[in-house]
């Protein structure tokens, strides 16, 4: 037994742990992965680089690969900031303490548990910072790899190799940026067990089941799944278009 720690608070974390190696293994299996929203996404981001290869003027492509890098960086810059927010939080453990033990479900801590704790949450922002940095890098390369990509009158093998590499290393920056953000969530499920190891239990499974509902039964996901309508049938009108109205002439 952990000193100042119950059997609930180890029984607490002990899901926590298992939660999210469960849900990196649902998201990142070769076979249960390829049924989420990033599997399907990946493949537009292969898409998007065969389309590419089709134009001369890639100013969009660049816009595109610019919105990457803001959002990894905004993350990145954001996740620093919690380190150093929450590593404030562990000289004044004895005050904050109290002020969690006054809550509903607050329980009483020592600053030593206190002080695990905040260690704990600071270690999660800081997966998260090496995550969010790591896909930042990887955002460049993959901009490097798209320049490297010949024009559109010379497409050929040698150009479909860059611009397959190219969507592949975009594939790899974003797995590592979903991976800072999967740390953000349950950042904010770990918050649970300064308030208790059962709001920390319950937390943590809200947690898992809220990303599982992204990922295999989200509308964002109904929304790639839409297929185009069949083509008219003799005597049926489209379901997008309405039957035209006959024309009357006045009398």
């Amino acid at each position: 037994m952990i000193p100042g720690f119950s059997k609930t608070d180890l029984a607490a974390i002990c899901i926590f742990l298992v939660c999210w190696l469960l849900y990196h293994f649902l998201v990142e299996h070769p076979r249960l992965g390829g049924l989420t929203l990033n599997a399907r996404m990946n493949a537009y981001r292969h898409a998007w680089m065969q389309e590419m290869l089709k134009r001369d003027n890639r100013i969009l492509d660049s816009q595109i690969m610019a919105a990457l890098h803001q959002g990894s960086a905004f993350f990145a810059s954001t996740s620093l900031i919690a380190v150093g927010g929450a590593l404030s939080l562990v000289r004044s453990g004895d005050e904050i303490a109290k002020v969690f033990a006054d809550l509903p479900f607050g329980a009483s801590a020592s600053a030593s548990v206190w002080e695990t704790k905040v260690i704990g949450l600071a270690i999660i922002f800081i997966y998260a910072f090496f995550k969010f940095a790591w896909a930042y890098r990887l955002f460049n390369y993959a901009a490097i790899l798209l320049g490297a990509v010949g024009s559109a009158k010379e497409i050929d093998a040698e150009a479909q190799l860059r611009a397959h590499r190219a969507s592949q290393m975009i594939v790899v920056a974003g797995r590592h940026f979903n991976r800072g953000q999967r740390g953000f969530f349950f950042s904010l499920a770990y918050l649970g067990w300064f308030l208790g190891p059962l709001v920390f239990m319950f937390a943590t499974v809200a947690a898992l089941l809220v990303m599982a509902k992204r990922q295999f039964g989200s509308d964002a996901l109904e929304a790639i799944r839409i297929e185009l309508p069949k083509p008219e049938v003799a005597g049926q009108s489209s379901p997008l278009t309405s039957p035209p109205v006959p024309r009357t002439t006045p009398p």
